[in-house]
């Protein structure tokens, strides 16, 4: 994985926190849920195209 994709899952864990504890926030939760699912989509785009860059 590159780094922008672990930047992104990291990103998306914090805001998944954030929003699980903060219910005023919770549409962070919606917001690192979205994050994480872009990084899925890049890293198995990533390992199926087998491109190392």
């Amino acid at each position: 994985m590159n780094l922008l994709t672990i930047i992104i899952i990291i990103v998306a864990i914090l805001l998944a926190i954030t929003g699980g504890l903060v219910q005023s926030l919770q549409f962070l939760l919606w917001v690192g849920i979205a994050l994480a699912i872009v990084a899925v989509i890049m890293f198995l785009m990533r390992s199926i195209s087998g491109r190392k860059v």
